[in-house]
C-alpha cells in the first residue's frame, strides 16, 4: 500500500457530542489521500466507540485504545505509527473547512516547506446557537530564508499563530528525524511548537483560515483555578527568552513583544487567583497577587510593554503601580465578566 499524503493525529477524550463532527469534517476534505489516527485516551464516555464506528466504515481511519495518559501521550502514541508525508494534529471537539488539507499540502509541495502555518477561527458560543467569531490571520508570505522567518516570528507569535498545532501542516520527515514529540506537561502544544520552529528552515504562511477552534463546552468556557498557573507562565516566558537567545536575535520591537506577552499573561494569572473556583482566602489571594506583580521581571515588563488597546492599558495600570488591592479588585471584575458574560469576555480578549 502507498503511504497517504497526510497523516492526521487526533487525541480523543470525553467528546462524544463533538468527535463525530470533527471526523466528518475530515471526510469532507477535498484532498482524500489521508489517514486518521484517533487515539481513545481511556475516555469515560462513548467517544472511543464512536471512533470505532467511523473506522468500520472508512478504511482510512484507525483507532488506538489506551489507558488514560493525557493528550501528549495520546498524540505521541500515534506519531510513530503514521506513514504520511505530512502530519496534521487535530483536536476532537473542533472542525475544519473542506479545502484545508488540499490547500496546505499544495503550499508545502510547491515550496518544499517543512512547516505551513494558516489562519483560523475561534468560535466562542454564548448560547446553543449564537457565537462570537474571532479571526486570527496575517498576510500570506513564503519566508525566503531561515533568518527571514526568525526575524518575523514575533509577528506570528503576536497573532497567536505559532502556539497551537492545529493550524499547521508539518513535514513528517522533519518531525521524526529530529525526534520531536509532545512533552508530558500541561499546555503541551506550546513547547512542541517551540521545538518545531527552533531550527526550522522552510516556512510558509497563508492568510486563509480553515480551522474552527470551538469554545463551547462548560469545562472549556470557564477555566478552573490552577495552583501552578503562575509557575507555568514563568516557565513559558523562559522558553520564549531561550528561543530568541538560541536565534541570537534582539531588537526593541522583539523586546516589546516579549514584555507585552509576559505582562498580558500576568493579568491571566491574577484572574486565575480570583477565579470563583479558587478556594484560597481573600488574604491568601492578595498574597499570591503580591508575589505575581512584585518581581523585577514584572516591573520591567509593564514598563516596556505597549498595549494595543485602551482596555489592556487600563488592566496593566494596577500592576505598574504595584497596587495589590486594585489588582485584586481588577481580577475579580475580570472573573465575573468571564463567568457571567461570555460574549463580552470573548470580545475584550480578542481586542486586547
Amino acid at each position: 500500500m502507498t503511504s497517504p499524503k497526510v497523516s492526521v493525529v487526533m487525541p480523543v477524550y470525553g467528546v462524544e457530542d463533538y468527535v463525530g463532527v470533527a471526523i466528518e469534517s475530515l471526510q469532507k476534505q477535498t484532498l482524500t489521500d489521508w489517514e486518521l489516527w484517533a487515539v481513545d485516551d481511556g475516555s469515560p464516555d462513548k467517544s472511543g466507540e464512536i471512533c470505532d464506528r467511523y473506522a468500520e466504515a472508512d478504511s482510512r481511519i484507525h483507532v488506538i485504545h489506551q489507558q488514560n495518559a493525557g493528550a501528549p501521550a495520546a498524540r505521541n502514541a500515534a506519531i510513530d505509527r503514521t506513514t504520511g508525508q505530512y502530519l496534521y494534529f487535530m483536536d476532537s471537539d473542533d472542525w475544519a473547512e473542506e479545502t484545508m488539507l488540499a490547500d496546505m499540502v499544495a503550499l508545502a509541495d510547491e515550496n518544499n516547506a517543512q512547516l505551513v502555518v494558516a489562519g483560523y477561527y475561534i468560535d466562542t458560543f454564548y448560547s446553543d446557537t449564537e457565537k462570537f467569531t474571532q479571526e486570527q490571520t496575517l498576510p500570506s508570505v513564503v519566508f525566503a530564508t531561515q533568518q527571514n522567518f526568525r526575524e518575523n516570528a514575533h509577528r506570528l507569535f503576536d497573532k497567536n499563530l505559532l502556539y497551537t498545532p492545529w493550524n499547521k501542516l508539518f513535514e513528517a520527515r522533519y518531525v521524526k528525524a529530529n525526534g520531536l514529540y509532545f512533552p508530558n506537561t500541561f499546555w503541551d502544544d506550546f513547547p512542541f511548537n517551540l521545538s518545531v520552529v527552533r531550527d526550522v528552515e522552510r516556512v510558509v504562511l497563508t492568510e486563509k483560515k480553515y480551522y474552527h477552534f470551538i469554545r463551547k463546552r462548560a469545562e472549556s468556557e470557564t477555566a478552573r483555578y490552577r495552583a501552578d498557573m503562575y509557575d507555568k507562565r514563568e516557565e513559558e516566558n523562559g522558553w520564549m527568552r531561550d528561543l530568541y537567545a538560541h536565534w541570537n536575535l534582539t531588537s526593541p520591537e522583539i523586546e516589546e513583544f516579549l514584555s507585552r506577552r509576559y505582562a498580558e499573561r500576568l493579568i491571566g494569572c491574577v484572574e486565575n487567583v480570583t477565579n470563583r473556583s479558587c478556594t484560597l482566602t481573600a488574604k491568601e489571594k492578595k498574597a499570591e497577587i503580591r508575589k505575581i506583580i512584585s518581581t523585577e521581571t514584572a516591573k520591567q515588563a509593564v514598563q516596556v510593554a505597549k498595549p494595543h488597546s485602551r482596555y489592556m492599558k487600563l488592566m496593566l495600570l494596577p500592576v505598574k503601580w504595584r497596587n495589590v488591592t486594585l489588582t485584586y479588585l481588577e481580577g475579580k471584575i475580570i472573573s465575573r465578566v468571564k463567568s457571567g458574560n461570555t460574549k463580552v469576555f470573548a470580545k475584550l480578549k480578542a481586542k486586547r
